[in-house]
């Protein structure tokens, strides 16, 4: 049974736009969460609309900033790579203009640095290890001793005999 304590509050327009301006102001956003916590406080599509673009005018909501600073924040100090980055991008629904623009703005040579700083980390793991040593274990892999070699092809055991 819900109590009163789990209902989601429902706001007015004009109190959802105040609202939404401090959550906006708090923080990066795009349109698509705006939209979504528009609408979980319970604003009809007329109402959360007229809130968006007022936001947009007002400069609480602009998707090309959000989509630098999603950018370099998850670059700096998640280390996520550009796939990631552009996969929780289009998520947020940004335009595939602005996730590229976004993602040209992360140096290469940071990137290259970030990239061969994890790829030590993963060749220094104990699971990578662990694969190197069973991959070394495989026939394939295994050289067989000079004597068979030798044994299988005359050509060879004359040849070293010189």
């Amino acid at each position: 049974m819900l109590n009163s304590e789990d209902k989601p509050k429902v706001f007015t327009k004009e109190q959802a736009m105040v609202k939404a301006e401090s959550y906006c102001a708090y923080q990066e956003r795009s349109q698509q969460e705006m939209r979504d916590k528009l609408y979980d406080w319970g604003l009809h599509q007329a109402d959360v609309e007229q809130i968006i673009s007022s936001l947009i005018e007002n400069n609480f909501l602009n998707e090309e900033r959000f989509a630098l600073a999603y950018t370099l924040g998850k670059f700096r100090m998640k280390a996520w790579g550009k796939y990631k980055i552009k996969q929780g991008l289009k998520f947020k629904r940004v335009p595939d203009k602005m996730i590229s623009k976004s993602l040209a703005k992360i140096d290469e040579d940071d990137y290259r640095e970030k990239l061969e700083v994890e790829l030590k980390e993963l060749r220094d793991s104990e699971l990578w290890q662990a694969g190197k040593t069973v991959r070394s274990l495989r026939p394939e892999n295994q050289t067989a001793p000079a004597s068979k070699d030798l044994q299988a092809n005359p050509e060879a055991l004359q040849t070293a005999e010189k």
